[in-house]
């Protein structure tokens, strides 16, 4: 991609959102199509402060260059290079990228984004305790998982121990052995809805039931602290264990002090971690671990104590996790991030995240004023009727679709049929919808399928709703049209047009000359001993890779050693070299020491086309171009507007 942006060059470039003046004309047509004042004034005024070549800030030479500029996305059309996969594709890919811009609630977005960076300032411990309820589930389902957390909820705030009734009531596997408690967290690490929950509760208070996917939370806030940023250790690990024997527990504690005693030695942290630790997935690296912040790892233990150090205080007594013993070494730590450091990730995380829900419906109530949707309402009881209990089985079935294609309802100038509401009930039925009766159901999918559909129709029609948008799709059309069009027209055909090449060659031949050449192995050091040394292996032959075998070791290179065929003036030859074929003396230009061995001076000469051939394959390339549009003119009908672009010229200059 990158190429062809530089290919788009001046004309694509920079910002599209330039006032004008000006009311809208035409300034010049190809074969009648016309081509405004607006785009051109728009195009000129933003790359003007761009363009290095004043002849280009010329406006009767920029129009030349526009002209031609057209002339070849024309010629693109003509061709049907707008048809092929590749270009749809890939404009597919650019519309939708540039288009998320606008499928999104800016405010809310900001919104989210700075509460998500207020909340990654803190680190909360909270304890849970789940009442599990699937997210389609039906009402009477959802109100009996309510109730329950409810009734528990008030044994909570009635005193009772909030572990105990976690490993009682909680169907979170995991409350039987943390009896609820969630250890510390920041935002992202929990969904959207316990972790708003768990931040709003204060410090030694008891959340209402809180609805996330999973079901009813009931959460108890125990602490409330600064984010402690992220740090990396290395470790040192001996592993639990397997069977509950004190004899083998002992012996893994005396195992993690022997290599603990090795350290305070004076012995390498890093060998012993490679020789004895049971980590194999660190061992290796000398027991290094990503960094991670808090929450992250399955050890409250291990986080605190790795947390703990510092620079000053680098390595921690053996530490005692479920997982066995370790000894923790500081490598370095991380705090949190500024707002503008961490806005483009947190706009990111948001977008994976449950929080993006509350963007889309935003969005879809900005939409829903904007598209007023009125229902037809024989067309929708017609659908209704042709949902049936079997959808909750996964085994409905959509009737003929010939027999609902009247309208359901408008948006704007589009009409929605009922075919398509029945077909997007269908591509909803493994989704898992418990809603009962089926009117209900029916009645739950109308409305997400009408959110789908303004979404739709309003991404659709960004163009006409957006004028920037539209400019940079056009920009971004002809540039991909434009790029396709020359590697068609130029690229390749500079490229295999054999003859031509040479012909362009033969006439150029002036162009591509060699200077004078030398065929050297040159030695460098800056040690005179040490190139004396080279220049007397040089008359023995020795080669340059032999010279810098022998006079180099693993510790330090003494000497750099060269051959080639070098132009006069290439900076890898001394200044002071003299082309003269043999040895040369040692000489010194700057902190260097150099000798030189010449086996042939080659005087100055026409390149050979194999020789010259990149650089005459560009200039062929270039000549391909600026003789292409003058065939351009001759294969359209251009008409320059003169009266209307002599008032562009005067709107420019004032």
């Amino acid at each position: 991609m990158k190429i062809k942006h530089l290919l788009f060059g001046l004309l694509l470039a920079g910002s599209v959102a330039v006032a004008q003046k000006s009311k809208k004309e035409v300034l010049f047509t190809i074969n009648d199509k016309p081509y405004y004042t607006d785009e051109f004034l728009r195009v000129y005024n933003k790359n003007l402060d761009l363009v290095k070549d004043e002849s280009q800030k010329d406006l009767d030479q920029y129009l030349e260059l526009f002209i031609g500029y057209k002339l070849k996305i024309n010629k693109a059309n003509k061709l049907g290079l707008e048809e092929g996969q590749g270009y749809k594709n890939e404009l597919k890919q650019y519309r939708g990228q540039l288009a998320k811009g606008y499928l999104s609630d800016s405010k809310v977005t900001k919104e989210l984004v700075d509460e998500a960076y207020q909340r990654s300032l803190k680190e909360v411990r909270a304890s849970h305790i789940l009442f599990l309820v699937d997210e389609n589930a039906a009402p009477a389902d959802t109100l009996k998982a309510y109730n329950q957390a409810l009734d528990v909820y008030k044994k909570a705030v009635a005193g009772e121990d909030f572990g105990k009734l976690a490993e009682q009531y909680s169907q979170d596997p995991s409350a039987k052995d943390n009896k609820g408690d969630l250890g510390y967290f920041s935002a992202f690490r929990m969904v959207y809805a316990f972790e708003s929950g768990a931040f709003q509760t204060k410090k030694g208070e008891i959340s209402k039931p809180v609805r996330s996917r999973f079901g009813y939370h009931i959460i108890k806030t125990i602490d409330v602290r600064d984010n402690r940023g992220e740090i990396q250790v290395a470790h040192i690990m001996v592993l639990k264990p397997k069977t509950d024997d004190a004899a083998e527990a002992k012996k893994a504690k005396d195992r993690i002090f022997e290599i603990y005693n090795k350290i305070k030695q004076g012995e390498k942290f890093e060998e012993l971690a490679k020789q004895f630790s049971d980590d194999k997935s660190s061992s290796s690296k000398g027991g290094m671990i990503n960094r991670f912040g808090s929450g992250q790892l399955s050890s409250d233990e291990f986080e605190s104590a790795a947390f703990a150090l510092s620079k000053d205080n680098p390595l921690s007594e053996p530490v005692q996790s479920q997982f066995g013993w370790h000894i923790i070494k500081f490598v370095d730590k991380f705090p949190i991030k500024t707002y503008d450091e961490m806005k483009v990730e947190l706009e990111n995380k948001i977008s994976k995240d449950d929080r993006s829900r509350l963007i889309t419906s935003a969005l879809n109530e900005k939409l829903h004023k904007k598209y007023p949707v009125k229902r037809n309402e024989k067309t929708y009881k017609q659908v209704a009727a042709a949902v049936t209990d079997a959808y909750y089985k996964g085994e409905w079935e959509t009737p003929d679709l010939k027999n609902y294609t009247a309208k359901l309802f408008t948006i704007k100038d589009k009409n929605v049929t009922g075919a398509e509401f029945l077909t997007f009930i269908l591509s909803q039925q493994k989704a898992g919808y418990a809603d009962k009766p089926v009117s209900k159901l029916v009645e739950r999918l109308y409305s997400k399928f009408v959110d789908d559909q303004l979404t739709a129709y309003y991404n659709d029609n960004l163009e006409g709703e957006f004028p920037e948008f539209a400019a940079v799709m056009d920009e971004y059309r002809d540039g991909l049209l434009l790029f396709d069009l020359m590697e068609k027209e130029i690229w390749e055909r500079s490229k295999t047009d054999t003859l031509g090449l040479r012909n362009f060659y033969d006439a150029n031949k002036a162009k591509y000359q060699w200077k004078n050449r030398v065929d050297v192995v040159l030695v460098s050091s800056v040690n005179q001993d040490m190139v004396k040394k080279a220049q007397k292996m040089l008359k023995d032959k020795t080669t340059a890779d032999s010279i810098k075998e022998k006079l180099n070791t693993k510790e330090k290179v003494n000497v750099m050693a060269s051959a080639g065929t070098f132009e006069e003036g290439n900076d890898a030859l001394p200044k002071n070299l003299k082309f003269k074929e043999g040895i040369s003396d040692v000489f010194k230009e700057g902190d260097y020491y150099y000798v030189a061995k010449i086996n042939k001076v080659l005087p100055a000469g026409a390149k050979s086309l194999d020789e010259a051939k990149g650089r005459v394959i560009n200039d062929y390339q270039q000549y391909l171009e600026e003789n292409w549009v003058k065939e351009l003119k001759g294969e359209f009908t251009v008409k320059v507007n003169r009266d209307v672009f002599e008032k562009v010229k005067k709107e420019v200059k004032s």
